[in-house]
């Protein structure tokens, strides 16, 4: 396995030069739920389905079964999971994108390291927006991210840094920053913290994690937000993804969440330009690739026998498509979520057992076939994939 790169809009084989597109998945569950053989068996199902990245949590800060119990200090046990994780990865050909803090309060998030900064007796403000500019607290995340990408994998016995079946590192999930003065405490802190990463590690991307939402002072883009509420956010999709070493943006899209008004049409509508907007400043603005890092819709509704969860996901999908036809920066997109039976203490509204819905899995496994065929190495077999793709393909 080799790294992947970046050249100008395009994800690349390090080694061989050509062209990565991506059909992945987001299973955030894989440390958290103790079990190998419940890793082992998404990894299957993931590859199974064509698919080659997923991404996944690589933090459980504070509270129960914490991966980092404490600033700096660790649980083996937890961090023995996230080792297995990477090593079932790289042996089903699967490249990770790994998270590494959460915005939200789940799993610890920043709202923990801010309270272990009071703990320790930091002038910290109340807000979990310190998180992004107390001397304090970026010591701290900056501590964590050099233990991760200096962990040895008790399995493989690589290093993290050396491992290639890391598709690239993520700085935060979401991140938002909603105090007076937010954007600049937070494009401040993404260009610090990308500086930092690639400095320990210059062979790995490196990615923000953003949800994609156009700041205020964008006004020409403020039209393609699902809502007024999407620029107050302290975030802002093209100048954040424009920090030297952000190697590619990240979008989110959940149609069903930010406009659950809206109609299936008028979703579609939104999504269309949604994607289409962002490989667009991915092209000609930010000259970088854009993965859609999480693609989440409800599971119950149907229409007319359809699931409106599939005409969603066919929309971002044919547009990836249309994309990587053209080569041009809308690089993939990554379902959320897949999950195995035995972790439903992890599903939520979105996630889903991919062979129980067999009209999400189909098209799950045509889009993995279609971006295959058309960057086929002729020298690479897997025979289960190849056989689905000639049905689905004819």
């Amino acid at each position: 396995m080799s790294f992947v790169a970046r050249n100008g809009t395009r994800f690349v084989d390090s080694e061989t030069g050509s062209l990565v597109y991506v059909n992945g998945w987001n299973s955030y569950w894989m440390i958290s739920s103790g079990s190998p053989e419940l890793v082992k068996e998404m990894m299957r199902r993931g590859k199974a389905m064509g698919m080659t990245v997923c991404r996944t949590w690589a933090f459980n800060d504070g509270g129960p079964n914490a991966l980092q119990i404490s600033p700096g200090v660790f649980d083996e046990r937890i961090f023995q999971g996230l080792d297995y994780v990477i090593y079932e990865a790289r042996r089903n050909n699967i490249r990770l994108i790994l998270s590494l803090v959460n915005n939200l309060n789940a799993f610890g998030g920043k709202a923990q390291y801010v309270k272990w900064a009071k703990a320790a007796g930091a002038n910290v403000t109340s807000s979990t927006d310190s998180f992004f500019s107390h001397p304090t607290i970026k010591r701290y995340y900056k501590d964590y991210v050099k233990a991760i990408l200096t962990r040895k994998n008790s399995f493989s016995g690589v290093t993290y840094s050396d491992e290639p079946a890391i598709f690239a590192w993520e700085l935060m999930n979401e991140p938002r920053c909603v105090s007076n003065s937010s954007a600049s405490l937070l494009q401040a802190w993404i260009t610090e913290m990308a500086s930092y990463i690639k400095s320990l590690d210059q062979k790995h991307l490196v990615t923000i994690g953003l949800e994609g939402f156009y700041g205020k002072e964008r006004a020409e883009r403020l039209g393609v937000n699902p809502g007024n509420w999407a620029s107050s956010l302290g975030s802002d999709f093209i100048q954040n993804s424009a920090v030297e070493h952000i190697d590619f943006a990240s979008v989110h899209a959940y149609p069903d969440s930010w406009i659950p008004k809206a109609n299936l049409e008028e979703k579609v509508k939104y999504l269309s330009d949604w994607v289409d907007s962002h490989v667009n400043d991915s092209e000609y603005l930010l000259k970088k690739p854009v993965l859609f890092s999480e693609v989440g819709s409800h599971l119950e509704m149907k229409k007319n026998g359809l699931y409106d969860r599939d005409i969603l996901l066919k929309t971002v999908y044919d547009k990836v498509y249309e994309s990587a036809k053209k080569w041009k920066a809308g690089a993939g997109a990554l379902i959320w979520q897949l999950t195995v039976e035995g972790v439903q203490g992890y599903h939520d509204e979105f996630s889903l057992v991919a062979r129980e819905h067999p009209s999400t899995y189909k098209l799950i496994v045509r889009q993995s076939c279609r971006l295959k065929n058309l960057f086929r190495d002729k020298g690479e077999a897997n025979r289960t994939v190849d056989h689905q793709c000639a049905d689905l393909l004819s």
